[in-house]
């Protein structure tokens, strides 16, 4: 059985970055099914900034060459608006997360993905968002 389309979270892209044995695995696994990985233009910033704010210029040049093979999904309006109805259902479950997550839940509900991330308590609040984690 193929993989769902999957959109990477920012700790499971910092868990490949680093090596993880578990992440690279399933990614490994998942590119026999697809062409490539894809993530939210909003993950990208927050690799970037983290890397920028260390000062890690040979980190930051093999991610630049990392992305080349990636697909980045754009924040669109249609995720804007995605993202406006999960912070209101969050709010009012007095459940809130951040922005950013909310962002990157809202462009893989957009996407059609399947979320994965090893933060679970987070993005597990989001109704309609599929999640895996390949961390475990």
């Amino acid at each position: 059985m193929s993989d769902p389309y999957s959109v990477i979270d920012t700790d499971i892209l910092s868990a490949l970055m680093r090596r993880d044995a578990r992440a690279l695995a399933r990614a490994s696994h998942y590119l026999s099914d697809h062409p490539r990985l894809t993530f939210s233009i909003i993950t990208r910033y927050e690799i970037l900034r983290g890397l920028r704010a260390s000062g890690a210029s040979g980190k930051l040049r093999t991610f630049e060459q990392f992305c080349s093979t990636c697909e980045v999904l754009p924040l669109t309006d249609e995720v804007v608006v995605c993202a406006s109805g999960i912070y209101a259902d969050l709010h009012q479950k007095g459940q809130l997360i951040g922005d950013a997550d909310i962002l990157i839940a809202a462009t893989a509900v957009q996407a059609r993905g399947t979320m994965v991330t090893n933060n679970h308590t987070h993005f597990g609040r989001i109704g309609g968002l599929t999640l895996d984690n390949w961390l475990v």
